[in-house]
């Protein structure tokens, strides 16, 4: 086969250091979406969706072929803070986790997590970052430990 294909969905989620709220004004929050989804694609990481709210993120992206999934975090990280930065004195303190979580997705599956990143802000009416993540490590099936999720 002389072309190298891929079709691989990632769900990924980071929050702010300490979940710490700087997320609120909603206009700043959909420009850092708008923002991380274009440094996603510069990245061969085409977004199907960018969302979250005052004190995390939520990316669902078509993974490309020729970076690593801690370069592409790594990256999107580095930059979005830097924006984020400009913003604002309100900003200047501003760190995303050291960590992170991100999930396969399967074609079959897309419009669910769709739905589901783009329902956040109803979502987290109910439910604390901390419980979605448990919820989400947990429905994957990863390991976790406690004492070194919450950065």
């Amino acid at each position: 086969m002389p072309q190298s294909l891929s079709a691989v969905y990632i769900h990924l989620v980071f929050s702010t250091k300490e979940r710490r709220p700087f997320l609120r004004d909603k206009s700043v929050r959909a420009a850092l979406h708008a923002y991380l989804g274009g440094v996603s694609k510069s990245l061969d990481c085409p977004s199907l969706l960018v969302g979250g709210v005052e004190d995390h993120v939520h990316l669902l992206c078509r993974f490309g072929r020729t970076i690593t999934q801690a370069d592409w975090v790594k990256e999107l990280k580095r930059v979005s803070n830097g924006w984020l930065k400009e913003q604002g004195p309100a900003y200047a303190d501003f760190e995303w986790q050291g960590g992170y979580a991100d999930f396969s997705v399967s074609q079959s599956n897309l419009e669910q997590v769709k739905q589901y990143i783009a329902g956040q802000e109803e979502h987290h009416k109910k439910v604390t970052f901390q419980d979605e993540l448990r919820a989400l490590l947990r429905r994957h099936e990863s390991d976790f430990d406690e004492r070194y999720v919450w950065d």
